[in-house]
């Protein structure tokens, strides 16, 4: 399946990976797990060394700065995310029980 390029040389959609949002090419992560760490305080570099070390810094560069271009739909994306594990804790939470 063919990855539509973006302006950013690092970032791709491809529909078929990770619900068609932002990734780093050649991977499966996606530039909001990425900006998610940085908004908990984790440096780019942090997240390159203890997160993704199979990324290089200019790939997680890359991310940040596709974010800042495209804030609104990345947050939303995280936000996304966010409650999809809050909802996932709470079933394993029930099921625990």
């Amino acid at each position: 399946m063919a990855a539509t390029r973006t302006q950013h040389r690092y970032i791709v959609i491809k529909k078929e990976v990770c619900g068609g949002r932002p990734i780093i090419q050649g991977t499966r992560i996606a530039v909001w797990a990425i900006v998610g760490w940085f908004h908990k305080g984790y440096s780019p570099e942090e997240i390159q060394k203890e997160i993704y070390p199979s990324l290089s810094l200019s790939q997680i560069y890359d991310a940040l700065s596709y974010y800042f271009d495209h804030q609104t739909e990345i947050d939303e994306e995280i936000a996304a995310n966010n409650l999809s594990e809050t909802e996932l804790n709470r079933r394993r939470a029930r099921t625990s029980n």
